[in-house]
């Protein structure tokens, strides 16, 4: 049995939000995400109020509702225990703590998985508790259950900036199961085949193969520090899909400049501008862009995703677009009997109405931000450059070649460490090398144990060989 260490619980006094109900989603969150481990020693309830200057009746509180949750474990006189089992289980009861291991447990830095297990899970059951409370649906929704897209309407107001037009809310918006499928529709009822549809380069092969597996010529359009290139877009192009709040995978978002200018040509040519808002709510320096469909409702489809901010099990999106498009949309769902599954709706419904869905982001953002900051400063540290806003859930540190990403790659598998390159995000010759690094699908301490055989390799990979050693 050990103590733990100094609690990671910060109260902000000045919300809403009660202290006792914050300090209880703080520690529930330390233990779901590895910082407080099973057989962990927790203050008692008077010391943690001195610690944290608060009364007792606020410790005692959160360790109440955590006890209730099957968070921790104990009585009185006897310790309070961390453990993700239920009081009274044989996993429940505090064990001492095994010795480190000197070896690093596997660990997947590869980005596009979000932080699923910050959430929060008496909120995740209280959602799905409410979302059985529905009534069976004699029909599927077609164009989504209606109190979903007015949650999404009131989502992409709050977090996006983006006033969703119509008569009802949610009148423009379709629920999707997920950006994926979003393409794969536009691509069967808005696009032919043999249109053809500039991408970015590097960018969201996914995209790319589903765009190629309906008829359509995808042509590269390649990216620098300001976007998309448009004079890469040939004349005749039908449609251009981008990420501009976060390009995937670079890291950067499209100036205000280039953003005006994309909108300019996609009006005088008729382009469809197919915007896939990746990561768009998770930005830390500043408050998240401006989305296009609100610079160009008229040519801009809006495509998101809970997929990153809670998890892609939902297999729930959501599509904004011209009334044009969305009746095509509509129709290509009604010939070929295709809908959204409503499941995923409901949760999110439930999720948005009880307000968890804003603290989970206010949290989510906290902390990916700190995990981001982590990982900066020990890049900065080694004087190791990396490409990317202060957004997002991952990092690009850029190499010199394919021999040399694909080195870092195999002798960070070797350590039990997962990267992901920057080669294979392209469908043309490959022109950017490097290795993506997520850090929201680990824990934070796995992040933290694997930064310095990180740093190592990635020293290794400037050596004049230039082939890293596992």
């Amino acid at each position: 049995m050990s103590e733990s260490p100094a609690l990671p619980v910060t109260l902000d006094r000045a919300s809403a939000i009660p202290l006792a109900v914050q300090l209880a989603e703080e520690l529930r969150a330390a233990a779901g995400d590895g910082r407080l481990r099973s057989g962990d020693r927790l203050p008692s309830t008077r010391a943690l109020a001195a610690q944290l200057g608060v009364s007792r009746t606020v410790t005692a509180a959160a360790y109440e509702q955590l006890h209730a949750e099957g968070w921790i474990t104990g009585k009185h006189g006897s310790g309070t225990y961390v453990t993700t089992a239920p009081p009274g289980s044989p996993s429940a009861r505090p064990k001492p703590r095994a010795a480190e291991s000197s070896e690093v447990a596997e660990v997947d830095l590869r980005p596009g998985s979000p932080w699923a297990s910050g959430i929060d899970r008496s909120a995740w059951r209280r959602a799905w508790r409410g979302a059985a409370d529905v009534a069976p649906l004699p029909r599927p929704t077609r164009a989504g259950v209606p109190a979903y897209r007015a949650a999404v309407a009131e989502h992409l107001l709050r977090h996006r900036g983006l006033r969703v037009g119509g008569e009802s809310d949610g009148e423009l918006v379709l629920a999707t199961g997920g950006t994926t499928a979003a393409v794969a529709e536009l691509a069967a009822s808005v696009l032919s085949p043999g249109d053809v549809v500039a991408v970015e380069e590097p960018g969201y092969q996914r995209a790319v193969q589903t765009m190629r597996a309906a008829g359509l010529v995808v042509v590269p359009a390649p990216v620098d520090e300001d976007g998309l290139l448009l004079a890469a877009i040939p004349q005749g192009t039908k449609a251009v899909y981008c990420s501009p709040a976060h390009q995937y995978p670079l890291g950067r978002r499209m100036s205000a400049a280039r953003r005006v200018a994309l909108v300019d040509r996609a009006r005088r040519e008729g382009w469809l501008v197919i915007e896939d808002d990746y990561d768009g709510e998770l930005r830390y320096d500043v408050a998240p862009l401006p989305l296009l469909a609100s610079l160009a409702p008229d040519v801009v489809v809006h495509l998101g995703t809970t997929s990153k901010i809670l998890t892609p099990a939902l297999g729930v999106g959501w599509m904004v677009a011209p009334p044009p498009v969305i009746a095509a949309v509509l129709h290509h769902r009604d010939i070929t009997g295709t809908s959204p599954s409503a499941a995923g709706q409901f949760v999110v419904v439930e999720l948005a109405r009880n307000g968890d869905l804003g603290r989970h982001l206010r949290k989510l953002r906290r902390e990916l931000s700190e995990r981001r900051g982590m990982l900066v400063d020990a890049l900065t540290a080694a004087d190791v450059s990396f490409l990317g806003d202060d957004a997002g859930a991952h990092l690009v540190v850029p190499l010199g070649s394919a021999a040399v990403e694909c080195a870092v790659i195999a002798a960070a598998k070797a350590r039990g460490i997962t990267l992901d390159g920057l080669a294979r995000h392209h469908f043309g010759p490959p022109a950017w090398f490097g290795i993506a690094v997520g850090y929201a699908a680990c824990s934070r301490a796995q992040l933290r144990a694997v930064i310095p055989d990180l740093l190592s390799l990635l020293a290794r990979s400037s050596d004049p060989a230039g082939t890293p050693s596992g």
